[in-house]
C-alpha cells in the first residue's frame, strides 16, 4: 500500500509594483506644497470690501470743484490790464505772448483784467468797451448759458495733459472748470440784462485774432 501524500500548491510570484521615478515623486511634493501655500495665503473678500479694487474713476466734477478756486486766483495774479496788453499785442504778438501769456495749441493764452461798458449781446456773448483799448480791438465776454473753450484750464500753465489718463479726461477737466464758473461766478449775475451796465472782469482768452478777444471770465462783477 502506497502512502498518500498531500502536495503543497506552488503559487506564482506576485508581479513587482512598478517603481515611481524619483523625479515624479519630487515634482508631486513640490506641487502639493504650492497648493497648500496658496490655500493658506488666499483671503476671502467680502462684498463690501474694496480690496483689489482698481483705481477710482476720474470725476471731472470733483476735479473742477477742487481746482477752480486755485485757477481763479492764479489768473488774477497773472492778469494784465487790457490797455497794456492791447498795446503789447499790437506792437509784437509773439513777444507779448512770451512776456504775458502761456503758450497754447493755436496761440498764447492771456490773463487779462478790465472795467468797461457792456454793449448789445448775442447768445450770451457781449462786447465790452474798455477805456484805453484801441477802437479796432473788439473785446467780448462770454457769459453762457454755454461756456466754450479751454481758456480757464490753459491760462495758468499749471494744468497739463500729463496729469490725466487720456485726452477725454483732459477735455473734461476744461469743461468742469467752465461749469464751476457758471455756478460759482455767473449764477449770481443776471447775464440777460448786462447791456448798458459797467462790469469788472478778470479772465482769460486765447489769442487767435489780435483784433478780436473772446474772454472767458474767472471773475465778473456788475457795478
Amino acid at each position: 500500500m502506497t502512502a498518500s501524500s498531500t502536495a503543497t500548491p506552488v503559487r506564482a510570484p506576485r508581479p513587482a509594483a512598478p517603481k515611481v521615478p524619483r523625479r515624479t515623486i519630487i515634482t508631486g511634493v513640490i506641487v502639493l506644497a504650492l497648493l497648500v501655500a496658496m490655500a493658506l495665503s488666499t483671503k476671502v473678500v467680502g462684498a463690501d470690501s474694496d480690496l483689489g479694487a482698481g483705481p477710482e474713476a476720474f470725476s471731472a466734477e470733483a476735479w473742477g470743484e477742487e481746482n477752480f478756486p486755485v485757477i481763479q486766483e492764479a489768473i488774477a495774479d497773472r492778469a494784465v490790464e487790457a490797455p497794456t496788453l492791447a498795446e503789447a499785442i499790437a506792437a509784437d504778438p509773439a513777444a507779448a505772448g512770451e512776456e504775458y501769456g502761456v503758450m497754447g495749441g493755436t496761440g498764447p493764452v492771456f490773463s487779462v483784467t478790465f472795467t468797461g461798458t457792456v454793449g448789445a449781446g448775442q447768445a450770451g456773448i457781449y462786447p465790452v468797451t474798455v477805456e484805453g483799448v484801441p477802437e479796432d480791438v473788439l473785446i467780448r465776454v462770454q457769459t453762457g448759458p454755454a461756456i466754450n473753450g479751454t481758456d480757464l484750464r490753459d491760462a495758468t500753465g499749471t494744468v497739463g495733459f500729463g496729469q490725466f489718463t487720456n485726452q477725454i479726461e483732459f477735455q473734461d477737466a476744461a469743461s468742469a472748470l467752465n461749469e464751476q464758473l457758471k455756478t460759482s461766478v455767473l449764477e449770481s449775475v443776471d447775464t440777460t440784462a448786462l447791456e448798458g451796465k459797467t462790469i469788472d472782469v478778470t479772465g482769460a482768452f486765447q489769442l487767435i485774432n489780435p483784433q478780436g478777444w473772446l474772454v472767458t471770465p474767472s471773475e465778473l462783477e456788475v457795478q
